[in-house]
């Protein structure tokens, strides 16, 4: 098997013994750690990849002389270079590295939002995290900009016909998250792309999910801008970034200003550095981002189609098995879904029945999500959301099922 031949034939024994925190116990019990969606747990190569950044090669990035510095910076732009190859972008200088998507979305909303008028429309899909919801309002209200919101189906899957009727020769921004964090709908991004650009709007598409449960090609989706963040692709926190296509990067204005992210300074004005580095301001998470690239390399040993067909296996063990407990209402049941669970059980509170699911060793997140217009659209307050990833078993999710079942009949 070369480096080159992705495995097939996932032995999901042999990459747990990967994860060093999924040997630990919690209350005696093995931890089930089934909170993926909010942020995925660390192989080894990462966290001794961020290690040894700090044991052996640590300095600063683009601008020293000396070998540490030119060491660090190699591995920097190496990563770059592996998130492009990754995501399918065809140059690495179409990748500007962030703290994480939250960043990223704020970066295109606040440079793209230079150019919005009064009048001018943004579409949002009731499905948004606030990540891809808050910046886009800032942006409205600074602009005289409109926003106008896509529905959502009872089956938790974007109306595509609504959105088809909301776009107009007003639209200048279409942002749409690829999969949903709440109800792991895959949206049609070529649809979206495509109605989108019909009428000369751009898209931005959150992939802070899709990244991780699916493959993704950002060339071939068309999209004009594509945010990832890296603690949910195995990677450290306090990294990530988004795609522009085209010459995007080089039409928009910067964001934010400081060191790095300029040619020239004089007393009366600036000029900036060579994309990406003109959107990448004063000093960057450089251990995170090198060790972003080794979960990279780390996730790339794997068919991402096999992956993909193990998260859903255990999806359907999961959704097959919920659905004979009394009183369970699932949140999202669309046919196209990444590996995220979302319910909420009728007279219990799901905060209550997540630390429940605590004293059996059961991680799962309970609240809102950040996704309060998705809640109110399907008249709750809150749910559970078990979400899977390539560690996961299948008795995990029998010991999940076990688990909240002696929950709700201690609650109920």
């Amino acid at each position: 098997m070369t480096a080159h031949t992705p495995i097939t034939a996932l032995d999901i024994a042999a990459i747990r013994s990967e994860f060093p925190i999924l040997k630990r116990e919690i209350n005696g019990r093995p931890l089930v750690y089934l909170d993926n969606a909010a942020s995925a747990q660390k192989p080894e190569a990462v966290i001794e990849a961020v290690s040894n950044v700090y044991r052996s090669s640590y300095a600063n990035v683009h601008r020293g002389l000396h070998t540490l510095a030119n060491e660090a910076t190699e591995a920097f732009e190496g990563a770059r270079g592996k998130i492009a190859a990754f995501l399918g972008a065809q140059r690495a200088e179409q990748i500007v590295l962030t703290r994480g998507a939250t960043e990223a979305i704020n970066l295109v909303a606040q440079s793209f939002g230079q150019g919005l008028k009064e009048g001018d429309e943004i579409i949002l899909s009731q499905m948004e995290h606030h990540s891809n919801i808050v910046p886009w309002q800032l942006t409205a209200e600074r602009s005289g900009a409109v926003i106008r919101w896509c529905p959502v189906t009872d089956t938790g899957e974007l109306d595509y016909e609504a959105l088809e009727s909301l776009i107009t020769d007003r639209t200048r921004m279409v942002a749409i998250v690829h999969m949903s964090n709440v109800l792991g709908t895959a949206n049609d991004a070529a649809r979206v792309v495509k109605l989108a650009h019909d009428a000369g709007a751009a898209v931005l598409l959150d992939g802070s999910q899709s990244a991780v449960h699916m493959p993704v090609d950002v060339t071939g989706l068309g999209c004009d801008f594509f945010v990832f963040t890296g603690h949910k692709l195995y990677g450290p926190s306090g990294c990530g970034g988004v795609y522009a296509a085209g010459d995007w990067l080089d039409r928009l204005p910067p964001w934010q200003g400081g060191g790095e992210m300029i040619a020239d300074v004089f007393e009366d004005g600036s000029t900036w550095a060579d994309v990406p580095h003109k959107f990448e301001a004063g000093t960057p998470s450089i251990a995170d981002v090198i060790g972003l690239g080794a979960a990279i390399d780390w996730m790339q040993r794997f068919d991402r189609t096999a992956v993909m067909e193990h998260e859903r296996a255990l999806l359907d063990r999961a959704t097959q098995q919920i659905s004979t407990i009394d009183g369970v209402k699932l949140i999202g049941t669309a046919q196209d879904k990444g590996a995220i669970l979302s319910f909420a059980v009728e007279g219990a509170h799901s905060h209550d029945l997540a630390q429940l699911l605590d004293k059996y060793g059961v991680a799962v997140r309970a609240g809102h999500h950040c996704a309060q217009p998705l809640m109110r659209r399907f008249g709750v307050e809150s749910t559970l959301r078990a979400s899977f990833a390539i560690y996961n078993t299948a008795e995990e999710v029998d010991a999940f099922i076990e688990a909240l079942k002696k929950a709700k009949g201690f609650l109920i």
